[in-house]
């Protein structure tokens, strides 16, 4: 009896043993199967839900996943500090990697000034059904601007030139045409006052391009100014020369009388 519950005894530490062994065994696997995992993989930067265009980007928009290191796309954010505040410039959907072209720096005003090129301006131009192409333009499209005057002048004014926005949209995601008011598009220093000065002569009206043209035509000269009457001076009649006084001598001797003529 008693070595029948010895070697009982005896089984029961070599199998609690021989568990203890297989736990540790299994513990370390695990443990090394982790660290070779985090050795393979990058946190990785993505959307939580879903960041619609020129939205501000909060802590509630992103999350941080772990990566396949060897796929981690070019541009990624690994941090969530790296993209809190910045501004979304295109739809984001979710789980899909926040990359760096697709966000862009917000310094404060509106979002839309975020996404104009650096030396570049916004400037707004007002249009209707025919000058706005029929409602067609819609942010990211490309256009030319044409300037008409009265008399039947027009002229290319400005060649593919970016639209920011149409009336208050932004969204490239806009793909519904609709009967504006406005027009912003991007244009240069230079560029903005061209436009400008075009507005107070004639009238704008914008071309739609095709995204893939961006072949540049040759410009007409600008128009002459239209001429003005100039008012002449008046004809100053010739000066007349002054008149010479004769200067006479009168001399009488009785009754003779001589008149002597003087200079």
């Amino acid at each position: 009896m008693i070595n029948r519950a010895f070697w009982m005894f005896l089984i029961a530490v070599l199998l609690a043993v021989g568990a203890a062994f297989l736990a540790n065994r299994w513990l370390e696997a695990a443990r090394l199967s982790a660290e070779h995992t985090d050795e393979l993989t990058t946190p990785l930067v993505v959307a939580a839900l879903k960041i619609p265009f020129a939205t501000k980007i909060e802590a509630i928009h992103v999350k941080t996943l772990a990566w396949p290191r060897a796929s981690a796309p070019e541009g990624a954010f690994s941090e969530l500090d790296q993209v809190i505040g910045k501004v979304a410039n295109q739809t984001i959907l979710a789980n899909e990697p926040v990359l760096k072209d697709r966000v862009a720096e917000h310094l404060g005003g509106s979002t839309l000034s975020a996404f104009i090129e650096r030396n570049k301006r916004a400037v707004s131009v007002r249009v209707n059904d025919v000058t706005g192409v029929g409602g067609f333009v819609l942010p990211g499209n490309q256009v030319d601007v044409l300037e008409a005057r009265k008399g039947g002048i027009s002229r290319i004014l400005l060649q593919n030139v970016k639209v920011l926005a149409v009336d208050q949209e932004a969204s490239p995601d806009k793909d519904k045409p609709a009967i504006v008011k406005a027009v912003t598009l991007e244009l240069t220093p230079e560029q903005s006052e061209i436009l400008v000065e075009a507005t107070q002569e004639g009238s704008i009206h914008l071309a739609l391009r095709n995204p893939l043209d961006d072949q540049l035509l040759a410009q007409a000269p600008s128009p002459p100014p239209p001429l003005t009457a100039v008012a002449l001076p008046a004809k100053q009649p010739p000066a007349q020369e002054p008149q010479k006084h004769s200067r006479f001598l009168t001399v009488v001797r009785g009754d003779k009388t001589t008149v002597y003529e003087g200079r």
